[in-house]
């Protein structure tokens, strides 16, 4: 009886330490999930470096790392400043009248059939200089809102700066130490054999599907974007690039919420080439990038149904900020696997 008591206190006392500690770390929770996140993704490029080095898992580790900030890191970083340029400039030009943004509500307006610009004069949107002047107010308040954030991201610089160094420090010992913290995980969790190795096959497998399989098409998908409006001479290009590949992350809606209404604009006002040519490129490169591209990173193991895939994003999202793109679909593959992994026992119950 005694011994019952011990080991529930015990139990109860390793709960509450593990909690204390979630509860301290909880600051730099984003930086050790992204830490956890790329040691996943370049433990094979580890590996690698560990056999060429002959087993030296120090510098393996160091040249991952390496490889990690000059792949992933430094070109964030430059895209970051490339897109603050590209929004000041916009910014600018909004402000001298080079872009007009009731001007473009008044040539579109001229073409919509009567039935729509009924509704419109219902809503009192007819009125351009009182359009002019609402998003006048409301670009402004945009702007001060982004002005505010930005001064808010220039005051935590150095707060950002601790978070990369510590995610980096964390890499460092995730890759060296890797394989026997995953021994340790698995000799500690009190599951058993096959079902803690089940869920932590899955947690892999959709971390890595969810980067190959989300990440390097929205990127893809945001760079032909990107390309394609600065062709077409549409202006803030690096812009509607960054927005498709954001959106991109969002299965079935995607980049269609970004290039379908400037197709729509551009064949409303009569640059119909161009309107044609950007529907042509939105659904058969742009979206074939998705079709093709995504079930091969994927593969077929990782896989979940697409609404499982957006209602999971979406929630995460919103939960958990920029970082919820991952935690979200891991957390329903984690959920659909420890259902899988209890049917399949109760199945093993049923049948013995």
């Amino acid at each position: 009886m005694m011994t019952k008591l011990e080991d529930r206190t015990f139990l109860a006392l390793v709960v509450v330490i593990s909690l204390a500690l979630a509860w301290v770390v909880e600051p730099f929770f984003g930086a050790i999930l992204w830490g956890l996140v790329a040691a996943i993704l370049f433990s094979p490029l580890n590996h690698r470096f560990v056999r060429r080095f002959g087993g030296r898992r120090n510098i393996a580790a160091l040249m991952t790392l390496l490889v990690i900030v000059a792949m992933v890191i430094v070109p964030a970083i430059l895209l970051g400043i490339f897109l603050l340029q590209e929004i000041s400039a916009i910014y600018v030009k909004i402000r001298t009248g080079q872009i007009d943004f009731a001007l473009y509500f008044q040539e579109v307006q001229q073409i919509l059939p009567g039935w729509a610009r009924s509704m419109l004069r219902r809503l009192g949107l007819t009125n351009i200089g009182a359009v002019r002047e609402l998003i006048a107010a409301g670009i402004t308040s945009s702007f001060r809102s982004l002005a505010a954030q930005a001064f808010l991201i220039g005051q935590s610089a150095f707060g950002f700066l601790v978070a990369l160094g510590v995610m980096l420090y964390l890499l460092f010992f995730l890759l060296r130490d890797g394989d026997g913290l995953v021994a340790r995980f698995h000799a500690a969790v009190p599951l058993r054999p096959e079902q803690s190795g089940a869920l932590a096959d899955r947690f892999v497998a959709v971390i890595r599907a969810t980067i190959k399989g989300s990440v390097i098409v929205a990127i893809l998908q945001g760079t032909i974007g990107g390309i394609v409006f600065g062709l077409l001479g549409i202006q803030g290009a690096l812009i509607w690039g960054v927005m498709m590949g954001f959106l991109s992350l969002l299965p079935a809606i995607g980049t269609g919420l970004v290039w379908v209404p400037v197709a729509i604009y551009l064949l409303a006002t009569g640059a119909i080439w161009q309107g044609i040519l950007l529907v042509f490129c939105g659904l058969f490169v742009i979206g074939m990038v998705d079709n093709i591209l995504r079930p091969i990173l994927v593969g077929r193991d990782a896989r979940m149904p697409d609404y499982i895939v957006l209602i999971s994003t979406l929630g995460g999202l919103e939960v958990f900020g920029f970082s919820g793109f991952v935690i979200g679909p891991v957390i329903a593959a984690l959920f659909i696997a420890a259902w899988d992994i209890l049917t399949e026992s109760r199945k093993a119950e049923n049948a013995a």
